[in-house]
């Protein structure tokens, strides 16, 4: 790996706030600052924790820390993900958008028990 770019979960991280990005937008105007401001940072802030992380490797410690803090910016969007679907998405729930966003905290997880075990 000679950047972030190539960590899958900084892939997936990148994808998904483009995609919960162009969801938001779709919120009626009076959410638009409200909860759509709130999961679009949330949710750009899984991958600028992974990319500062990677940042910092050679800190194990400072590594870790940066992707635990991405694991639970990933938590707040689970949440959020599920409050804007349960009141806005009613009739077609955004269960693709909730999916994507728990594989992508299982493979933080993941990628955090690697660099514990593994990392010079």
């Amino acid at each position: 790996m000679s950047s972030y770019n190539d960590l899958d979960i900084y892939k997936l991280a990148y994808k998904q706030a483009l995609d919960i990005h162009k969801m938001s937008l779709s919120l009626p105007k009076y959410e638009l600052y409200e909860q759509g401001s709130q999961v679009r940072r949330s949710t750009k802030t899984i991958k600028d924790n992974i990319a500062e992380g990677y940042g910092r490797r050679r800190y194990k410690a400072d590594f870790i820390k940066f992707l635990v803090y991405a694991q639970s910016s990933c938590d707040e969007v689970n949440s959020q993900l599920h409050m804007i679907s349960d009141i806005h998405f009613a009739e077609k729930p955004l269960i693709e958008l909730i999916e994507q966003n728990e594989v992508l905290g299982k493979k933080i997880n993941k990628f955090i028990e690697y660099v514990e075990n593994n990392w010079k």
